[in-house]
């Protein structure tokens, strides 16, 4: 029973010695994080209801070849589309002024995803070292094809 456990616990920790995550901040962090180091930002725009959002942080963003590129070449945030954060961007501050904190799905849409124009979700921005937004990453990614995406 002993050996068993043991080689149950070595298992298990060899798995979670392979996990990689991606460090993720807040928009406002990365923005502090970019004018210290220019760096680019990829920005995941999600939403807490949605199905594809959920496929890419289960089986991309969680895959250690895309943790890891995205951890070495950019600044990395989560952005709740429907969340109530507060966005700062370019002298201007941003809100959900419709949040509603016990509402259950869909939410009142964050100014900051407005001004991004989100066409759907998923959405993976990129912001270059400037804090310039590029043209958006639409929908749910394989590590494969994300990792293509990003490399150009």
């Amino acid at each position: 029973m002993k050996k068993i456990l043991v080689l149950l616990f070595l298992t298990v920790g060899a798995i979670a010695a392979q996990a990689q995550e991606i460090k993720w901040m807040t928009f406002d962090e990365a923005i502090k994080a970019q004018k210290k180091n220019p760096k680019p930002i990829f920005m995941d725009v999600y939403t807490d209801w949605c199905g594809p959002c959920k496929l890419l942080d289960k089986n991309t963003f969680s895959d250690k070849t895309v943790a890891d590129y995205i951890s070495k070449n950019y600044y990395a945030v989560k952005f709740n589309a429907e969340g109530n954060s507060e966005v700062n961007y370019k002298g201007k501050k941003y809100t959900n002024p419709t949040f509603d904190a016990n509402r259950r799905g869909r939410n009142g849409i964050h100014e900051f995803t407005m001004f991004l124009q989100v066409q759907g979700y998923p959405s993976m921005f990129i912001l270059d070292k400037k804090g310039d937004v590029q043209s958006p990453l639409v929908g749910y990614r394989t590590p494969e094809e994300l990792l293509k995406d990003l490399k150009g």
